[in-house]
């Protein structure tokens, strides 16, 4: 109560309510804008992730040293889906080809997979921009292709359209460009330029066919049931392959870019905190004010019998009640600002350049419990030294002209 009766100016107290006023604000701003900057980094590295693990294996079997590719994998692929967590194990086969529209050629990666037959739908096909793989079920399978939505933008092709891979063939007087004729059956969307614009998907002997290769692939990607476990699945899958085949997880193929964004975070927690710290600031000087304001009332409570453990209560309290009520409005219009900004997408990327086309937001409870705890921690230690002093207050001394 008298903690709250303090905070409450009177008009000859309206600078420290002022100051009161522009602590909270600063705790509110120093909560607001380390929710938005912790929904940022989990949204680009939830998005990523995402997509990227849709897209690639979360462990991949590849040759230690590149050759000819990995022959016999037959026989490796039921050894593989045999291994604990193990969900799936897929044999793939990609390589570099052009592409060519009705008048526009474009660069892509071609890769083929068992599609058809009752064979497996790889992830990043669940979910096609149009078009469908009912083709892949019929005999003109081996003519039908999967492509980016940016790659059919860039070449100018749409769902059944006709559209040409260039590969090359070795004959007698060296390597040969072959044109080979596909038709686009679906077109898939990632929303990640990188792999939208260049990335097609066709059957494993087309996709043979055209790189030029005898029955061999070049990776066996395995899929597991929790993702945190694949460097477990990859030191078994280690023991089942033999020495000229090397297992790599997801975590290694991109660790440039989640060591990126472990950074980011790390940079925008502290410098969000130093926000953090001039609101600590702030309340340290509406306590050590009131401190002075209120000597004459602290000596008289102390004179009452008021114990000096009492006395630093209140201060502490008026220190914690203004953090309180500034993470409590930076909370609300953090997760607030974010579910819009989320929502609407109002911020637009540079596909081209960031691989996404807007900022996504993601905001998890977890971050509001520990950021609102380092708001009321700051809080409490700016109080330490303004209730120490008022304790520390001799009422007689205070009180001697009074």
């Amino acid at each position: 109560m008298v903690a709250l009766r303090y905070l409450r100016a009177k008009r000859k107290q309206t600078v420290i309510s002022v100051i009161t006023v522009i602590s909270i604000l600063g705790v509110a701003a120093g909560v607001m804008a380390l929710i938005v900057a912790l929904a940022i980094n989990n949204g680009f590295q939830s998005t990523l992730q995402g997509t990227l693990l849709s897209a690639t294996a979360h462990v991949s079997i590849q040759e230690k040293t590149p050759g000819y590719g990995i022959a016999g994998w037959e026989e490796l692929v039921p050894k593989l889906r045999a291994l604990p967590h193990v969900v799936s194990a897929t044999p793939g086969l990609y390589g570099q080809v052009a592409v060519k529209g009705p008048l526009i050629g474009w660069g892509a990666v071609l890769k083929g997979v068992p599609l058809g037959d009752g064979a497996g739908v790889p992830e990043l096909l669940r979910h096609l921009k149009a078009g469908s793989l009912a083709s892949f079920d019929s005999p003109d399978r081996e003519r039908s292709i999967i492509i980016g939505s940016r790659l059919a933008e860039q070449t100018n092709v749409t769902v059944d359209g006709p559209i040409s891979l260039i590969g090359t063939q070795l004959t007698p007087l060296g390597l040969a460009p072959e044109v080979y004729r596909f038709r686009v059956a679906a077109i898939f969307e990632t929303g990640l330029y990188d792999i939208d614009s260049t990335w097609a998907f066709t059957t494993l002997t087309a996709a043979q066919r055209v790189l030029d290769l005898t029955d061999v692939v070049n990776s066996i990607e395995l899929r597991v049931d929790d993702i945190f476990k694949a460097r477990e699945v990859a030191g078994d899958a280690t023991r089942v392959i033999g020495p000229k085949l090397v297992a790599t997880t997801w975590m290694d193929q991109n660790h440039s870019l989640l060591n990126a964004l472990k950074l980011e975070k790390t940079v925008s927690v502290i410098t969000v905190a130093l926000i953090e710290l001039i609101a600590a600031l702030n309340i340290l000087v509406v306590l050590v004010m009131l401190v002075m304001e209120k000597y004459r009332d602290v000596a008289i409570l102390m004179s009452m019998g008021a114990r000096r453990e009492q006395i630093q209560r209140i201060f502490v309290l008026q220190g914690l009640i203004i953090g309180a009520v500034g993470a409590c409005i930076g909370l609300s219009l953090g997760f607030t600002l974010t579910a819009v900004l989320d929502k609407y997408r109002f911020l637009k990327l540079d596909e081209q350049i960031y691989a996404l086309s807007y900022v996504p937001f993601q905001s998890h409870w977890t971050d509001g419990v520990w950021v609102a705890g380092l708001a009321l921690l700051t809080s409490f230690i700016a109080t330490l030294h303004p209730s120490r002093t008022a304790a520390r207050i001799a009422p007689a001394e205070a009180l001697r002209y009074e």
